[in-house]
This record gives structure tokens, sequence and C-alpha cells, in this order.
């Protein structure tokens, strides 16, 4: 059954009070680093730190007395299954969810936290479906699909409303594709009320679920590839979705992990705000000039989630830095002899850069056994930087390797 406007209009009534309307204010720092009207919509902000909440209660709301004393089984690598968890505990719901084993630890125990009843199983979201529906036909449980219900969908195209309620005159809006359920219903609610804004979707080059899809002219599956937008991981894009997506949708980017990455760190320091990878994705458009006809406009980015190991969260920092230029290692070849170390630390020094870690290496430094390798991690300002400490560095005489 082909979703609709009216579907999110009535997923919007239904769910009124049970997730929050999230704000979507401008904001200035960005606006300043990527030479646009940026707007961000801070689904982050939602309980379980995502917009699968939207869709997740609407399906909920809409099961039958007597499934709803069965219960419902989802797969998800995490944010359906946050959503689910929390929202079926709210509405006395039994909910269990097969999580594939690259689910994040964060969304495996909150889930748990929530009263679900998790399983982890399977190497990707294929193999945590097949579990999932055996559960569902052994139990008598009903399956909720994270992407492709048409409930979902229609739950997800609230934010779509929401957004063209608070930025009236927005010129585009940028929003992560994965499985596609967001996207579809996001693109079905702008483009039914506004057909001249400009839906443009994000994926990870790791992903590519729906520029697949639209090469091949039907949802076809992917090799499952590591990425920090595990939220996109989905293999393939939904059927559902991609009928609806494919009809609304104006334009699909790629950005790559480096891009994620650095979108992560500078949402941290200018927005001050946690994303996960899937959500950093429009801003890593941005930046990287994927979409330069959007400058100067008014666009609107699309947070969807929050939920990220912050053990991942501080390496993905640290990889942002470098792709930044403000961290960076190199080593230098320097003499075994005193005074060696403090010459190369005087040079590090007076080119403005900061040391963070030195390591010496003898054992492979080669046949001079006067000189040893000084392996440095240095703190910079930029690549300018960077560039400008390596010509320092050889013309005081410190080769590096």
């Amino acid at each position: 059954m082909p979703v609709t406007l009216a579907d999110i209009r009535a997923a919007r009534r239904r769910i009124a009070g049970g997730v929050i309307v999230t704000p979507c204010a401008e904001s200035i720092p960005l606006s300043e680093a990527v030479g646009a009207h940026i707007f961000c919509k801070l689904d982050n902000f939602q309980r379980t730190g995502s917009f699968k909440e939207r869709g997740a209660r609407n399906a909920l709301l809409k099961l039958t007395p007597a499934a709803r004393r069965r219960g419902v089984v989802a797969a998800s690598a995490g944010n359906h299954a946050l959503g689910l968890a929390y929202h079926g505990k709210l509405l006395g719901i039994p909910v269990t969810v097969v999580m594939p084993d690259y689910a994040p630890l964060i969304k495996i125990t909150t889930c748990q936290r929530l009263g679900a009843n998790v399983m982890v199983h399977g190497r990707d979201f294929i193999e945590a479906r097949a579990q999932a529906d055996a559960l569902a036909a052994e139990r008598g449980y009903t399956y909720i699909h994270g992407f492709d219900a048409p409930d979902i969908i229609a739950g997800q195209g609230t934010m779509g409303l929401e957004i063209l309620e608070q930025v009236r005159d927005a010129d585009a809006v940028v929003c992560p594709v994965g499985g596609g359920g967001l996207i579809a219903g996001l693109a079905l609610a702008i483009k039914s009320v506004r057909p001249k804004v400009r839906v443009i979707g994000v994926e990870s080059t790791a992903t590519g679920n729906f520029a697949a899809a639209l090469r091949a002219g039907r949802p076809v599956v992917r090799p499952r590839r590591p990425t920090l937008a595990d939220g996109l991981a989905t293999l393939t894009v939904g059927a559902n979705a991609f009928a609806v997506a494919r009809r609304h949708v104006d334009e699909v980017v790629s950005v790559t992990e480096d891009d994620i990455a650095l979108a992560i760190l500078r949402m941290v320091e200018l927005e001050k705000t946690v994303v996960e990878g899937a959500a950093a994705t429009p801003l890593a458009a941005m930046m990287s000039g994927r979409l330069p006809k959007l400058r100067g406009k008014k666009v609107v980015l699309v947070v969807c989630g929050g939920n990220i190991d912050p053990a991942i969260l501080s390496r993905v920092i640290e990889k942002g830095l470098v792709h930044d230029g403000r961290l960076t290692r190199f080593t230098a070849v320097i003499s075994d002899r005193p005074g060696g170390l403090a010459r190369l630390a005087g040079v590090i020094a007076a080119s403005g850069a900061s040391i963070k870690d030195i390591t010496h290496d003898r054992a492979f430094s080669g046949p001079d056994v006067s000189a040893v390798h000084a392996v440095c991690t240095v703190e910079t300002r930029d690549r300018n930087h960077v560039r400008e400490l390596h010509r320092a560095l050889r013309r005081h005489g410190f080769p590096t390797v």
C-alpha cells in the first residue's frame, strides 16, 4: 500500500505527545564554515537519540490489541531497536530486537536498559533479519521493518512537516540515506507541500545503497563494508522506500569516511552537539564541496541521530584532526648523541607546533648506529602549518622518512 501525505499527517497526530518536536535553529558557525545559511534539524535530541522514534511509535500504535499482547520483533543495527524498545515500554508492548554483531555497544546496552529482549546475531542485517523472521514465525510476534514498512515511512515523514513549519523559506533539505525510510517519508512530505524545496540524499562511499538502486532501477544488495555511518549500512534500500523516494529526491551524493570524521569533529566543535556517523553526512557533503549549488542558500541539515560509541568518538575525533591538518605524525632522523633530541624539539617549537608524543626507534633506524629514528606526533594549526613544519625540519638538517 503506497504511503501518502494523508498518512504522514495522520502519523503526526498519532505520535503527538509521545515524540518531541525537535529544534531546527540556524547555526551561525556552520553557516560561516560552508558558505550557506545552515539550519540543523536536531533529531538527535529525541529521548533515544534518533529520528527512529517517529516511525516506531506510529507503527506500534497501529497494532491490533491482539498483536500488542503478543509483542513485536525487529532486526536493527541500533536506532530502530532503541525506538521500539522505548515506545514499546511506554505502551506496554513486549519488544524483541535482533542486532547484527557490528551494532555499537552503546546501542545494545541502551536497548537492554529500556527493557527490550536483545539478541546479537549475524554478521550483517540480512542474517539478523532472518533470525527475526524465524522468531516472528515461531512466537507469533509482529515483525516491524526498520525502514521499509509503510507505517514507519509515514512516521519518519513527520520530520518533513516540522521542517517546513520551522524554516518556511528553506531552499533545500539534505538528508542521510541508508535503507531509505527517512528520506522517503521526508521527501514525500516536503515535495507534496512545497515542491520547489530541493531534497538531497547523502550516502557514504562505503554504503551507496540508494545510488546502486537508481542505477539498477530497483533495490540491490551491496556488500557490507566498514563505515563510520553504521546507521546507513543496511546492505540495500527498502523496496517501498525506494518506490517513494525515487519520485521525490532530487539528487544523491556520496561522501568519504574522512569527510564523515571531519564533519563529526565540526559538529562537536562548532555546533556543540555529538552526532553519529550517519547524522554527520549532510554536513560532510556541504563541507567537502559536493553541493556547490547550495552556496548562499537556506539549507536544512537532517541531524538524524547522536548514538555514537564514546570509544569510537574519541578515535573519530583524532581522525578528524588528522584530516584537518591539526594532528600530524612524522619520523625524523636525529643524532643519538646528547643534544640531538633537544635540537629537534627546538625546531618543532620554533615552528609553532606542539609535541604530543615522541618515541625512539633504534633497532630499525638503518646502518648508522649513531642515528636514531624519532617518531613524533605533533599538534599543528592546519595543513599549511604541517608543510611549514616539514620545510623547517629539512632546513635544519632533519630528514624525515
